[in-house]
């Protein structure tokens, strides 16, 4: 396992990878300025491509990723982060909306439960899913950094993502 961070307007993210694979993608402060301790272990390849590609994202010039991806999770779980890659930059879904085009409109707390632990950051947009009532919920890298993604994308897409701003 390698893991590097760089720096962005978000604050410190933590990248992990394998050899072959990003595992995950990670704030490491919070809104209340606490930080997590840091542990570099090195970067590769594909570390040095995420960082790129997220430059880019924060540049307004990507709009989607192209890594390889690898997260442990149930099989649902990686349904739904699979999903989750499919809502299109620019564009927010309610829970309810994302998961009746999953299929099962019941399975609402599953979704939200799987949205809650995705380690993948951004790449997987979870930031994207929002309140049946247009409202922010439920973001583990803070309300404040998923406000700051949907209104970031809106700027730099044709599709306005709802009146959140």
């Amino acid at each position: 396992m390698y893991t590097a961070y760089c720096q962005s307007p978000l604050g410190n993210i933590e990248i992990s990878a394998t050899e072959e694979h990003i595992t995950s993608v990670l704030f490491t402060e919070t809104e209340k300025g606490g930080i997590i301790p840091i542990r570099e272990t090195g970067s590769n390849d594909i570390i040095d491509n995420c960082m790129q590609q997220l430059d880019e994202y924060f540049a307004g010039t990507r709009k989607e990723f192209d890594l390889p991806l690898l997260q442990p999770g149930t099989a649902f779980q990686q349904r739904v982060w699979e999903h989750l890659c499919k809502v299109p930059y620019g564009e927010t879904l309610s829970y309810l909306a994302f998961t009746k085009s999953m299929g099962d409109e019941k399975a609402i707390r599953a979704v939200a439960a799987a949205n809650g632990k995705n380690e993948i950051a951004i790449i997987v947009p979870c930031h994207r899913i929002i309140g049946s009532d247009n409202k922010l919920v439920g973001y583990a890298g803070d309300l404040w950094r998923k406000q700051w993604l949907l209104a970031h994308e809106a700027k730099f897409s044709p599709i306005k993502a709802g009146n959140l701003f």
